[in-house]
């Protein structure tokens, strides 16, 4: 687990975007069906953990305040609402899925993810 969480922390996340670890999917439904693998993976939503998230959308400072400014502090970002840590339900036709170290995450815009589960919230 180390080496995953070493080689995670080489990856950064860019914009708007979320990393997501998918959950394992449900393969039986409440009344005791078992469900194909094609069936799950064609579900338009899924679930998983936020691993990383990118910085945020991305405003340009007024032309006036950039000029003295390295060009790396020359944008300001608007945070995400989501967290590293949340339990994210997301739009699957609008991530992209990768193999990072033999795994499989998502790639998610913070637009497409419908709800987050934020167990210290209060």
């Amino acid at each position: 687990m180390k080496e995953e969480e070493n080689y995670l922390d080489s990856i950064i996340v860019i914009g708007d975007k979320v990393l997501i670890r998918p959950t394992q999917p449900v393969e039986k439904t409440t009344s005791g069906l078992y469900l194909p693998p094609t069936v799950v993976e064609k579900e338009k939503v899924q679930q998983g953990y936020i691993i990383k998230t990118g910085p945020g959308y991305a405003i340009p400072l007024p032309v006036d305040d950039a000029d003295w400014k390295p060009q790396e502090e020359r944008i300001q970002y608007i945070p995400l609402q989501v967290r590293e840590g949340d339990l994210a339900v997301f739009l699957v036709n609008s991530a992209i899925e990768v193999q990072l170290n033999g795994e499989k995450y998502y790639i998610v815009p913070q637009h497409s993810i419908l709800m987050v589960e934020r167990k210290d919230f209060f």
